[in-house]
């Protein structure tokens, strides 16, 4: 049976009726143009000219492909994500095609293709004439002619930006009428004849079924037996290879996924196909390439589709919908991937790019798992959370996860959404999110670069801060435990202390902090920030007042985590100060090809953001975090971390921490709202503790497949232990005492009042005494009781010295006597305590006397 490929001897076919074209170029031009032209107004002998003028190379392009994004399976396979595409094509080689679908194509379509060389003389003669009478060009075009209209056509919607172009592009390319549809048949004519000059005949043929329409959104062979009948190219049957054969003539009229139309339905057994498909059939048997048995059969069966969707875009990507929203948002920005964005934006859905990504499948399984704990909505407030895992080092995304599922254009119930909680809005975030204490670490680190010591102490005590802003005005602030506006209270009340930053920053203490920044101004603070790759989530500096608010720049209240920040920007940060200060970009692709397979040059980079000394001294106080207010998300699985807690005004709430080699993010807040989270509970926890509930799980998921190691320590320079001026505060009263130790950031210790002829309350002694000691110790001071009386010096006998004590005020006197001849009478040589001495006057006093007989 005639359904094998063609042989050499077709091609020699073939090459013989090029040269017969090639011969007869101008005859043709002559005897069918020129008629035509001079009807339409042309000089016959411009025809030839037109002709030979004419371009003769056709530069055929890679196909319009869809672009495919793959991601790591558990075994380290590569699986497909996801696709993006305007054509629905997948391409195939001659052997993955049946033989019936060359013979129905050519039968239908140009039954002398492998005998002209590119133009059936006698078959464009009549479009030609047909284009003078107001027809079309069907029937008139053989496959190599359609093949260049094709390619034309899709030169054309590569550069198309909109559908009104796509549609612009064509009509340009099968306009029929007039002369400017014979001057796009005579180029159809000069491209086909040069294209067999240099192709053979089965690669036009096979780029033809690769490259043609055949309904919607479907291009290409391998596609449409795929599409209509779930079959790949290979096992198509004569029906099914006739019904897509005969679809090229008009492809939205006769495509088969149309089931309730009634022209072309299933009602009807799809009359108009099945008609179409009926003529191809017959010209196979016409052709002797079917015989009548197999012709008789194949149009006794029915036509019946088999629609294999081909789903596209981030809803496909199961379980990772967020992150591939941002690997998308990483195509359309990165310029390896088109100089602008409208190429970039081609390139995504027609370029047939392979985009290979860096989402870790354990990771993203455990994350997800751990993020099920908060729902995905709650009547009581818009609860929303997200977490994300990057690699230390390298910034490569291991993990993007949120608690509402994903869609497209969300829902108006909020119980799913577009909008990726995890990054920037230029990314398909939102705003960001208030940090809270998390970005505390920024003060730590701007601290450290400004030359101080992680051990300084300071009076982190509440009252009145005085800071610098941007514009290097001073602003003041009150640290205090009350409720009055503008006042910033600290955690439980609190009334803080004289500290060590790290001690501050174990504690989260917001009066120690807010003292920091009258050291460090806040715009150094945000300028930090930003250097470690942080950004407001609207993409505005964080230096700057943002757009629309009538704040001045930089307020106080910014060291304490007020900007609203992406957790991706955060993971960015935190993962450098666990890399030594090493700052990476966020990595979600780990590498791009194109259509041919070659290596993509993507946009990345890492960079010192900040000194070795000053992010290990910062990763040192981090760590003290995890057994104070970190503890509760301690994993006790040995791997060293560190970690900040952070809430603002009860409404976000974070953890973000790091090992050496990964870096966790976790937030949970009011998408929209400022509902209180410490007054609800979901799922046995309150939803500003929730945190600890994700972040352990994600941590020790990624400590268990990447280790650890432990972190290299604080710089001693930068760890060191300060010695202040410590004031002598004797003679003051004890509050007075109290302030000037405590304003020198020293710690005070009242001992118990001792007797003093000093006033009570007076300080009589302070240890250590006056000088330099050590930030942050703590000085005893001893205040008067005011009972004191200094001893008298008595003299004379006892008694004599007795009767002077008891008036000077003592009650309670004794005697000692020490035998001695010479004098002969009792004589008081001194008392204890001594005479000069302040003591209690119910101080016992003893006399001290000499007696030659006591």
């Amino acid at each position: 049976m005639p359904h094998k490929k063609r042989t050499a001897t077709g091609v020699l076919g073939g090459l013989a009726g090029l040269v017969g074209l090639s011969a007869v170029a101008g005859i043709l031009v002559t005897a069918t143009v020129t008629p035509a032209i001079a009807v339409s107004g042309y000089a016959a002998s411009s025809a030839i000219d037109v002709f030979d003028n004419m371009p003769s190379y056709l530069e055929v392009d890679e196909l319009m492909l869809p672009t495919e994004f793959y991601r790591k399976d558990s075994d380290g396979n590569d699986v497909l994500m996801t696709q993006f595409y305007d054509q629905n094509r997948i391409p195939v080689t001659w052997d993955e095609v049946a033989p019936v679908m060359f013979d129905a194509i050519t039968s239908s379509e140009d039954k002398n293709y492998y005998t002209h060389g590119g133009v059936d003389l006698l078959g464009t003669a009549s479009a030609v004439f047909g284009n003078l009478r107001g027809g079309d060009t069907r029937g008139g075009s053989s496959i190599t002619q359609q093949y260049v209209k094709n390619v034309l056509q899709q030169a054309c919607e590569k550069e198309a930006k909109s559908q009104d172009e796509v549609e612009a592009c064509f009509r340009s390319t099968t306009v029929s009428s007039g002369t400017d549809g014979i001057e796009r048949k005579l180029q159809e004519m000069r491209y086909a004849i040069q294209l067999e000059k240099r192709y053979p005949k089965n690669e036009i043929l096979l780029g033809y079924l690769n490259i043609a329409h055949f309904g919607g959104t479907v291009y290409g062979i391998g596609a449409a037996s795929q599409y209509y009948f779930g079959v790949p190219a290979s096992q198509l049957t004569i029906g099914q290879a006739a019904a897509i054969a005969g679809m090229v003539q008009e492809p939205n009229t006769y495509r088969l996924d149309r089931p309730d139309s009634e022209s072309n339905g299933a009602a009807n057994g799809y009359e108009l196909t099945k008609d179409r498909q009926i003529y191809v059939i017959n010209r196979m048997f016409s052709d002797g390439k079917i015989t009548q048995e197999e012709r008789d059969a194949a149009i006794a069966e029915p036509i019946t589709p088999n629609i294999q969707e081909r789903p596209q875009g981030c809803q496909l990507a199961t379980g990772v919908e967020f992150f591939c929203q941002y690997v998308t948002s990483v195509v359309l920005t990165d310029p390896a991937f088109g100089e602008t964005i409208e190429e970039r934006q081609q390139n995504l859905r027609r370029g047939g790019m392979k985009i290979y990504t860096t989402i870790d499948p354990d990771l993203q399984n455990a994350a997800s798992e751990a993020m099920s704990v908060v729902p995905p909505t709650d009547d009581r407030l818009n609860l929303g959370s997200s977490a994300v895992q990057v690699e230390v080092g390298t910034g490569r995304v291991l993990s993007m996860v949120q608690n509402r599922p994903f869609s497209p254009s969300g829902s108006e119930d909020g119980s799913s959404t577009a909008v990726n909680y995890n990054v920037r809005e230029v990314d398909g975030g939102g705003i960001g999110h208030p940090a809270g204490s998390t970005y505390k670490v920024f003060s730590v680190v701007n601290w450290l670069e400004q030359g101080h010591s992680v051990n300084e102490v300071i009076n982190g005590r509440v009252g009145t801060k005085r800071v610098e802003t941007c514009d290097g005005n001073m602003m003041q602030v009150r640290a205090a435990n009350d409720q009055r506006l503008g006042s910033v209270g600290n955690f439980q009340a609190n009334p803080g202390y004289s500290g060590t930053i790290r001690k501050f920053t174990e504690d989260s203490l917001n009066s120690g902090f807010l003292a920091m920044a009258e050291r460090i101004s806040i715009c150094s603070t945000n300028q930090v920030a930003m250097k470690l790759g942080v950004m407001r989530g609207d993409g505005s500096p964080l230096d700057q007042v943002p757009e629309g608010s009538d704040l001045a720049p930089n307020q106080p209240y910014n060291v304490l985590g007020d900007a609203a920040v992406a957790p991706l920007d955060m993971a960015e940060a935190y993962a450098a100060i666990a890399g030594q200060g090493t700052l990476c970009q966020a990595k979600a692709i780990d590498r791009a090809v194109n259509s041919a397979g070659e290596e993509l040059q993507l946009q990345h980079s890492c960079s010192q953001a900040i000194s070795a000394s000053v992010a290990n001294t910062t990763a040192y106080a981090l760590e003290g975090v995890m057994n104070a207010t970190g503890q509760g998300a301690r994993i006790y699985d040995g791997v060293p971390v560190f970690g900040k807690t952070g809430i603002h005004e009860y409404e976000h709430t974070w953890m973000d921490g790091a090992s050496t080699k990964v870096a966790t993010v976790v937030w949970v807040g009011n998408v929209v709202g400022g509902e209180k989270l410490n007054e609800y509970r979901v799922n046995g926890w309150r939803l500003d503790q929730i945190r600890n509930a994700i972040w352990p799980k994600m941590q020790g998921a990624a400590n268990a497949k990447y280790g650890g190691d432990r972190f290299p320590g604080p710089d001693q320079n930068l760890a060191k232990n300060t010695l202040t001026e410590l004031p002598n505060v004797v003679g003051q009263n004890v509050d007075e005492a109290r302030g000037t130790l405590e304003a020198a950031g020293f710690s005070v210790n009242v001992a118990e009042p001792t007797d003093s002829t000093e006033p009570e309350g007076r300080i009589v002694s302070q240890d250590p005494g006056a000088g330099r000691a050590a930030g942050g110790a703590t000085i005893t001071i001893t205040p008067s009781n005011g009972q004191g009386a200094t001893v008298p010096p008595v003299t004379g006998n006892p008694q004599e010295a007795e009767r002077q004590l008891r008036a000077a005020g003592f009650t309670s006197v004794t005697t000692a006597c020490t035998e001695k001849d010479d004098p002969p009478q009792p004589t008081v040589t001194g008392t204890s305590p001594a005479a000069g001495e302040a003591v209690g006057r119910g101080t016992q006093i003893t006399i001290e006397y000499t007696a030659k007989n006591c």
